[in-house]
C-alpha cells in the first residue's frame, strides 16, 4: 500500500505534502459504497516536508500518518500520483 517513491518536488516553508489514503469502499455493515457516494478520505501519509519557518520547527515528519480537514489542501498531480500540498496547520492530529 505504502510507496516508497523518490519525489522530485520539495515543498516550501510549513507546507506538507500527503498522499491521501484509499476511500472505503464498503461500510461497516457490508454494503458496497458506490464511485458517485464516496467522501474525500481524510486520513493519509506525509510523503515530503517543508523547513518550516523561522521561528516554528516543523511536528510532523514524512511517514507520519495524519488526519486533516476535509477540504484542506490543493490536489497536484506529480509523476502521475495524486498528491495533496498543506499548510501544516491544516492537519489536524498525527495518527
Amino acid at each position: 500500500m505504502a510507496k516508497t517513491t523518490k519525489l522530485n518536488i520539495t515543498p516550501l516553508h510549513d507546507r506538507v505534502i500527503v498522499r491521501a489514503a484509499a476511500a472505503e469502499t464498503k461500510t461497516a455493515g457490508g454494503i458496497i459504497i458506490p464511485d458517485t457516494a464516496k467522501e474525500k478520505p481524510q486520513r493519509g501519509t506525509v510523503v515530503a516536508v517543508g523547513t518550516g519557518k523561522k521561528d516554528e520547527p516543523m511536528t510532523v515528519k514524512a511517514g507520519d500518518t495524519v488526519l486533516y480537514g476535509k477540504y484542506a489542501g490543493t490536489e497536484i498531480t506529480v509523476d502521475h500520483e495524486e498528491l495533496l500540498i498543506m499548510r501544516e496547520s491544516d492537519i489536524l492530529a498525527i495518527v
